[in-house]
């Protein structure tokens, strides 16, 4: 697994480099996961000393502008000064607002690795570019989709498949359709809860099939979505339809599986999904309504 902490070890200088004009707009978007760009430079490694003088001593995470420092030459980041309540934590003299520009250029000269390296990434990049690049970089861990707890995993692909099968105990099954039935005993406690994912693999690829009830304002309601394991340009290349229905009566929904790069809240809260009020729930269940069961058939395709 990748730590969050940013990574200094293969830190390159690069030669009689300006800093850049404007440092915290510097456009980067074509940098990101381009090799041709990023390759390894035959550079100098940067000794520890420099490495230490650009980490912050609250956070311990790489400083970047605006870096300030004590009358002493201290440094700390702009994010952890107002935790340490303008006073240096090295020296406890009062902060003030002297910037220190002399190491803002020096950071301006540096390379640095990716932090997801670890991932695959191999590209190199300049020190105001990194973050960026991290935050769209297409080897960046995904995080766990299992949305019964808290779970701070997170991986590559074939990690958390794994991980849901072996961890959570979560169903897999081969195949583009689907056929399940829900069952709840006692319907009318919703308890923003999932019930059930499921994980299908089809045309290469990994899909989770969430089912879960949930309130909305002061009624509850049915929800079941579709998540793409991977990121949201590949999951536009498929589509899914969802039917759920009893008594004569049926709703579908057709729609396109989101990446799980958006979290299972962000995906309910959008109501991207098939929604079934709880009284149509009951219709459906048939019998008496005292018990919630229903049928969610559906199937998934890849667009031509």
């Amino acid at each position: 697994m990748a730590s969050s902490t940013l990574f200094f070890d293969d830190i390159r200088s690069k030669v009689d480099v300006d800093p850049p004009q404007n440092e915290e707009s510097t456009d980067v978007g074509e940098l990101v996961n381009d090799p041709a760009q990023t390759a390894l430079k035959p550079n100098g490694t940067v000794s520890s000393s420099v490495r230490e003088l650009l980490e912050c001593p609250v956070c311990l995470n790489a400083m970047y502008p605006p870096i300030h420092q004590c009358s002493n030459g201290h440094t700390i980041c702009s994010g952890c000064k107002p935790r340490v309540h303008n006073r240096c934590p090295t020296c406890r003299h009062e902060l003030g607002n002297i910037r220190c520009l002399a190491l803002e250029k020096v950071a301006a000269s540096l390379e640095l690795p990716c932090k997801y390296q670890g991932f695959g990434c191999i590209g190199i990049y300049p020190y105001y570019s990194k973050l960026k690049h991290e935050s769209q970089c297409a080897y960046r861990p995904y995080n766990c989709p299992y949305a019964g707890s808290e779970c701070s995993i997170m991986g590559d692909i074939p990690y958390l498949v794994a991980h849901l099968k072996d961890d959570h105990k979560v169903d897999m099954h081969n195949g583009s359709t689907f056929n399940h039935r829900y069952v709840k005993s006692n319907p009318h406690e919703v308890e923003n809860a999932t019930w059930m994912l499921t994980v299908f693999s089809c045309f290469g690829q990994y899909f989770c099939l969430h089912f879960e009830a949930f309130q909305l304002g002061m009624a509850p309601v049915y929800i079941a979505f579709l998540r793409f394991m991977g990121d949201d340009n590949e999951a536009k290349n498929y589509s899914y339809s969802l039917e759920v229905g009893g008594n004569g009566r049926k709703m579908i929904w057709q729609g396109v599986p989101r990446s799980i790069r958006d979290s299972h809240r962000k995906v309910r809260d959008s109501f991207d999904g098939l929604i079934i009020q709880r009284n149509m729930a009951l219709f459906f269940s048939g019998g008496d309504r005292k018990e919630l069961k229903l049928r969610v058939t559906g199937r998934i395709w890849k667009e031509q």
